[in-house]
Parts: structure tokens; sequence; C-alpha cells
């Protein structure tokens, strides 16, 4: 029988798993959960953190939905997930195994929460008072070593209870090999903050200097290497598989639809990206410029993308939703969501010439966390729900225009862009903003997979020994 490997993707809100056949890369089978994870924190009001048992439970839950006959032919795994966040553990105690019918599982034990990449915790003012870290990329709040910072300047004991951290998709595969050092990929150790993607390595002078305590820090590998095996018949995957290094989920979903160097990569879901990769030699600079609108994320093989990662995507329309919703039941009516998304973009796609117009980072920007949302050229003639809806899904793009114009494109030699994600899969009047505002070839149907890249990466891993 042809082996399969597996490809795990740890989202902010779900879980999925992919069996990808060795050879031919097609899609055997896939499941996704929900993992209901969001807890409130107890610490800091300003807080995002899940609880590390129910994403486990939903991953459990993922592998039992597929075939058990199929999983016994995994022979590596690929994982990637929700990349900034951080989980604390102790080493030989972050989980316990237990024995089932079809083999043995393992539940979280001595672990923290997550704090997810949604933190709101590092204000400006704390961030500011943080040390200068020697990195093209700058910290930002729901970043791990700032979220540690935080705890050592305001829970010190919190951060005594452990003596390991690393991302969940990293923990993961740290309990599947039981490492006694946590491993973690150049991209996701660049999405911590105080890493030089240069020379590949922490800051530690910089972070010791500052009592930040730099034995938590991961030990660094590169994106696609082995991390361990597997360590039991974890739900029937045989003991012994290969398990990679974790990846960043949005490297991954890159990975799953990028065929081209030329192509551009625009994924509209809960939030919204705009990449495209960088030629073999390019090096960002050292220092940090915390108002660049495009980052540069080490992607594969010493490559890098050029990435515009707008906080305000299909989030946008979401809140627009349920502000509508709210209104309607304040006035003593029940509407769905999904009526009131539907009848939004039906009304939006008679008005293609409003000239209302919206800014709508209710969410801010990284690059400007100041600057939230505005409305300018209110008119009477103006204020239907059509022109409204029309107007926010083309400040959605236009946003992200300015973060990465079409001009840069083209001097980057981009000939047409892959369109993604849910957002833009169910508003045409999305996709009408898209097209208007980058003049280039756009293709739908190839959706972002972080799971089916994680796969992808193992699988050709393989194929290149």
């Amino acid at each position: 029988m042809e082996p399969l490997v597996l490809g795990i993707d740890l989202g902010t809100s779900s879980v999925k798993a992919v069996l990808l056949a060795t050879d031919s890369g097609d899609v055997i089978k896939s499941c996704c959960k929900e993992t209901h994870a969001q807890t409130t924190s107890n610490l800091c009001p300003e807080g995002s953190e899940q609880d590390v048992g129910k994403i486990v439970a939903a991953l459990t839950e993922c592998l039992t939905a597929l075939s058990g006959e199929l999983l016994q032919r995994v022979t590596s795994i690929g994982i990637s997930g929700q990349m900034h966040g951080v989980v604390f553990w102790k080493i030989n105690q972050g989980c316990k195994w237990t024995e089932t019918g079809t083999g043995v599982v393992f539940q979280p034990d001595v672990v923290s929460s997550l704090v997810t990449w949604q933190d709101g915790r590092c204000s400006k003012e704390f961030l500011n008072s943080l040390p200068q870290p020697q990195s093209h990329l700058s910290v930002a709040t729901g970043f791990g070593c700032a979220t540690i910072y935080w705890y050592l300047k305001n829970r010190p004991n919190f951060l005594k209870q452990y003596n390991a951290a690393s991302t969940i998709q990293d923990f993961v595969v740290a309990m599947l090999c039981g490492l006694q050092t946590p491993l973690m990929s150049v991209q996701n150790a660049a999405s911590w903050g105080y890493f030089n993607t240069v020379t590949k390595s922490w800051n530690h002078d910089i972070l010791r200097e500052s009592g930040f305590p730099v034995s938590l820090l991961p030990d660094i590998g590169e994106p696609g290497e082995v991390a361990g095996r597997t360590l039991y018949q974890w739900c029937g995957i045989p003991k012994g598989a290969k398990v990679g290094l974790a990846l960043g989920d949005f490297q991954c979903s890159v990975y799953s639809s990028m065929t081209e160097n030329t192509d551009a990569v625009l994924n509209v879901s809960t939030s919204a990206q705009l990449t495209f990769s960088l030629p073999p030699g390019f090096q960002p600079v050292e220092s940090p410029d915390p108002q660049a609108a495009v980052a540069y994320f080490p992607y594969f093989n010493n490559r890098y993308l050029a990435v515009a990662a707008s906080l305000n995507g299909g989030n946008v329309l979401a809140e627009f939703v349920r502000m509508l919703s709210q209104w309607t039941a304040e006035l003593g009516f029940e509407v769905p969501d999904s009526t009131i998304y539907a009848q939004m973009i039906k009304a939006a796609s008679s008005y293609d010439n409003t000239k209302l117009t919206i800014t709508p980072t209710i969410f801010g920007e990284r690059h400007i966390p100041h600057l939230l949302a505005s409305v300018s050229n209110i008119s009477v003639s103006e204020l239907s729900l059509g022109h409204v809806a029309r107007s926010l899904c083309r400040g959605i793009v236009q946003n992200l225009h300015s973060m990465l114009p079409y001009e840069r494109l083209k001097e980057a030699g981009i000939t047409r862009i892959i369109g993604s994600g849910s957002a833009l899969s169910r508003n045409e009047v999305l996709r009408q903003e898209v097209e208007s505002v980058f003049p280039l070839p756009v293709v739908y149907g190839k959706d972002v997979d972080s799971a089916f890249g994680a796969a992808l990466v193992m699988m050709h891993r393989r194929l290149s020994l």
C-alpha cells in the first residue's frame, strides 16, 4: 500500500488534518474540527488565551474521524499552526499518555494556557520600554518574546512554574517526539521577535542583559527538517513515524497555493494577507522599522516572503453584520446573521460607483496601531445598506493596497494573483474590488490550506532525499 503523509494545522479557531498520498500528492481524506478553546485571561483583561487541552482534544477528535486503516500507512507528519503565540510547560510533565483501542493519545498536563497572536496585553508604552531587537522584524503585542517580557515584569512567579516555552505547534511536536528541549523552525522563531533570521539565532546577549529568561527559548532548526519520531502508536499512526519541525501556518498556506515564483497570493479570511516570494539571495536589513507596512518572513530554502499582513479582513465584515444584527434585535426583530450577510452583499452589488469612503481598520494595524476606522464623504443619497456595504468591501481591499501597492507587485515581476480565503470565496463584491484595485489576472478556486501545505513540505522533503 502507498505510504501517506499526515498534515496538521492548529489554527486560531479550528484544527485540520489531511492525508496525502506520497507519490501523487493527492488528498486521500481530511477532517476539520472547531476547538472552542477561547478562554478568559485571569491575569489580564486585554489578553487572548486558549485552553490547550481543548486544542489537543480537537486534534485527537480530528484524527479519530480519519480511517484507522489509513492512519496505519502514515510514515511522516507535517505540522503547522498559529504563529506568534506562546505556551509554557514543564519538561517531562507536559502531557500524559493514555492507552486506547487503536493506540495512545496524549493530554496536556503541566501546561499553561496558550497566549495567542491576538493578545493585546502589551501596550505601546510597554513595547517601547523593551530593548531594541537585533532583527529586521519589529516586536508587537501577541509575539512570544513580548508576552514573556510581560510575565517577567508583571507576573514573575508565573514563569517559575515552567521550564519550556514554544508555539502551540512546537508543543505538539515536542510531545509526540518526547523532546527534552523544544525545537523551533526559523519561521516560528521569527514570529516571536528577538530573532535574527540572517544568523538564525536568538538575540541572546540583548535578552540576557535585560533579565529575560533565555533558558525558555527553544533550539532552532530549518523548515523541512525532521524534529524526531513518534514515541508511541499515536491514534493508530505507527510508532517511529517522522515528525517535521513545526512550521508557520502562513508559510504553509502560501506553499499550498503558490505554484510559480511570479505568483502573488491574496488571502482574505478573518484577517487579510498579500504576499509574494522574493528572489534567492535577498537579505533584509537588521534594524526593524515599526512603521513599515510590509514585513519579510522567512520562507523555505533560505528565501523570504514579502508580506502585507492586515489585521482587518473578513472580521470587519463579521463585525458589521454583528452590529446590524444587534440593531435589528434592539428594534424587536430577529434576523439570522447569514441572512443579513447575503442581503448586504446583494445590495452592495448594485452600487459600484459609491463615493462614500470607509477606512475599515477597526482592529488597527501593527504598523499604525493608533489609526482606527473612519467614514468620510457622507451624503444623504449614499446611506443605504448597499452603499455602505460596497464602501466597506472597497475599504478592506484599498487598505491592503495601501500596504502593498500594485506598482510594487509589478516591479517584482508578479504576473497574476492567487485569490483565496473564506471571505473572498463567499463575497462577489469583495472579488470585484480586488480585480478593480489590482489590475492583474486573479485566479480563484485554489484555496490556501496550511495543513495541506505542511504535508506537502514533508512529501517534497521525502522526494528530495
